[in-house]
């Protein structure tokens, strides 16, 4: 997701015979590891141990994204549902649905409205999926349910079949703000390739604020998001075979106000040598030499309305909590 930033440099003193991969997590973790700087995708956070951290940071009051997305919910509801609503019902396709906690807000609010739809929640995590459909046969069982697992862009090639009736494609939790600009362009250009002339996309964005309080949703105290972080190198030493050693790590955030970028790293407190056996890797990290694992881009209306032009798409409404901390925006497609 983030390769064509990175160069190699043959300072790192990394070595790798393999040519091939059998996932792309073994892939993407090769070519990260073998760049300078090092990087990771910050998508491999997640599996069983992961999800459930990030459960935690969603509950922390510092990390305000998911409260302020809550409020919009809670308060424009309705509204909210009669925009998604069409004669000939619809299908409600989220990206990235997590625990859908909000969602389950805006399912109530649909089914109390009695319209029609089939809800299709979309995650890289099948733990999550199944998780999600298990609380919604218990809390909503009105809600037809089909979870797809998998990668976003692989999702998106698949959703042009669901053309018999609207579509709303909905992705929450800024899920876009892990993209730096181009790549959130190529995303939202996808999405509006699977659009047809009647369907809407709803997105969160969040937005730009006071940097300090944008700091403390990514370095909170407890050390939660240090172990989110972390979690990818537990997963390369489970899954690879690798001898990481994660204590050596500091998780460290950084915020440029100018651009809207917060960035996450890993900071090596100590010279040392990783081998990655799985997939033949030995790497060399410098002593306070860094890998970057994510980026959570921060937004205004400026911005969000250049991102949709520049794919084709436009806004059409927008809702925002008390704070104006967060916005969910809706779009269309640009009149052809």
């Amino acid at each position: 997701m983030k390769g064509d930033q990175y160069i190699n440099d043959s300072k790192t003193m990394n070595t790798s015979t393999k040519t091939s991969y059998a996932t792309s997590f073994e892939k993407e973790v090769a070519e990260g590891l073998s760049a300078y700087p090092k990087y990771l995708s910050s998508k491999y956070f997640y599996d069983a141990k992961g999800d459930k951290l990030f459960q935690d940071i969603m509950a922390m009051p510092s990390y305000y994204l998911t409260n302020c997305e809550y409020e919009i919910f809670e308060t424009h509801k309705a509204d909210i549902a009669k925009s998604f609503a069409d004669t000939g019902g619809f299908d409600l396709i989220e990206l990235g649905a997590g625990d859908g906690k909000k969602t389950k807000v805006l399912l109530k609010e649909l089914v109390a409205q009695n319209r029609a739809f089939t809800y299709l929640p979309i995650d890289i995590s099948q733990n999550v999926l199944d998780g999600l459909q298990t609380s919604i046969q218990n809390e909503i069982p009105e809600v037809v349910t089909k979870p797809q697992q998998g990668m976003y862009f692989e999702v998106l090639e698949a959703l042009t079949k669901y053309n018999s009736r609207k579509k709303v494609i909905m992705v929450l939790g800024s899920n876009i703000g892990n993209l730096l600009h181009p790549k959130a362009i190529d995303f939202l250009k996808k999405i509006e390739q699977a659009m047809g002339p009647q369907d809407i996309l709803f997105m969160g964005f969040d937005q730009k604020k006071d940097p300090k309080v944008i700091l403390d949703a990514y370095n909170d105290p407890e050390g939660i998001t240090a172990a989110f972080n972390k979690n990818i190198l537990h997963r390369i030493n489970t899954e690879l075979d690798a001898n990481f050693e994660v204590d050596a790590f500091t998780h460290w955030e950084v915020y440029d106000p100018e651009s809207g970028t917060a960035k996450s790293y890993l900071i090596s407190n100590k010279e040392q040598t990783v081998d990655i056996d799985k997939i033949d890797l030995t790497i060399h990290l410098t002593a306070w030499e860094s890998i970057h694992t994510e980026i959570s881009q921060k937004y205004d209306d400026a911005i969000v309305a250049w991102l949709a032009k520049e794919a084709g798409l436009q806004i059409s409404d927008q809702y925002t909590d008390a704070k104006n901390y967060y916005k969910n925006y809706i779009f269309t497609k640009q009149p052809s």
